[in-house]
């Protein structure tokens, strides 16, 4: 097949609106795909260089703050760490999400403070990309202290709970 063969079919496809073409013969076999066109894309907007000049200099003021925010979250994680020296103690998150002491808004705690519990005991639920993880104990112990409250985004590692 001659290239200006294949020109033509490429452009009978954009024509035609066609995403792919296949035709396989003895000697070869020609197989072109084009990415599908969207019906309600905005059409791309080309901005002057001029107008985009000041862009990067606002881009740090608008990066610079994000950076806080996780810097202010980390704290007091690092804080409960050192406020409980010993971590035999301590019931940490095993994943990343969203702590909920619940198993429903309304419903009655899993754990209160001065809760006993043992290994299996479902101490709160950490909800993960619409999944929810009940947390378990994993030690046995009174609860002490609760370090989170309802709907507080939590980290893999991250203190829970403190037990007596």
């Amino acid at each position: 097949m001659k290239i200006d063969e294949i020109k033509t079919i490429v452009k009978l496809m954009s024509d035609n609106d066609l995403t792919e073409f296949k035709i396989e013969s003895e000697e070869m076999t020609l197989c072109l795909r084009r990415a599908a066109r969207q019906q309600a894309a905005p059409a791309p907007v080309f901005v002057p260089a001029a107008v985009t000049a000041p862009a990067p200099a606002q881009i740090p003021a608008v990066a610079a703050p994000a950076a806080v925010p996780e810097a202010v979250k980390a704290a007091p994680v690092e804080a409960a760490r050192s406020a409980s020296p010993d971590p035999g103690k301590v019931i940490e998150s095993p994943t990343v999400g969203t702590f909920y002491r619940s198993s429903a808004p309304g419903a009655e705690p899993f754990v209160k403070v001065g809760s006993h519990v043992d290994p299996d005991t479902t101490v709160a639920v950490v909800e993960a990309m619409k999944v929810m993880n009940e947390i378990k104990a994993e030690k046995s112990g009174v609860i002490k202290e609760i370090l989170l409250e309802n709907g507080q985004p939590v980290e893999f590692g991250q203190p829970l709970f403190v037990l007596e």
